[in-house]
């Protein structure tokens, strides 16, 4: 494990985007981590399930914890597909995508039931194994 993922199972647009990461993730460099677990605060009581609620959290092998699109960054990098996020790096881009991902995070649940019709994944994890 490189990057361990705390991730909204129950949000579909989360689901799906960590669905197609794992997809990708052929050398398993990436961990996830469902916010929803029943365990989730006895296994990582380190983290902040609340601000973990609100940001992306992510935790690398060497225990760094980063937030929002370095995250996101690092995994799709891992996975051998950072062109697909490279842009958000880009010193113009990056305010303000750091800015829209704080706003989409805040709004996940409407906007995915604008793009999906499911507001949250009625029985957990949305399909993801």
């Amino acid at each position: 494990m490189k990057l361990r993922i705390f991730y909204d199972s129950q949000c579909p647009l989360c689901a799906a985007e960590m669905a197609k990461l794992k997809r990708y993730d052929t050398k398993e460099f990436i961990e996830l981590a469902d916010l929803a677990s029943v365990d989730f605060t006895t296994r990582y009581p380190h983290i902040d399930i609340k601000y973990a609620n609100q940001i992306l959290h992510g935790e690398t092998e060497h225990g760094e914890l980063l937030t929002g699109l370095d995250v996101t960054y690092l995994a799709w990098a891992l996975v051998g597909k950072k062109h697909f996020v490279v842009p958000l790096t880009w010193p113009v881009v990056k305010p303000v995508a750091d800015f829209l991902y704080l706003k989409f995070a805040k709004h996940r649940y409407k906007i995915s039931y604008l793009l999906t019709g499911k507001k949250r994944c009625d029985t957990g994890q949305c399909g993801l194994s």
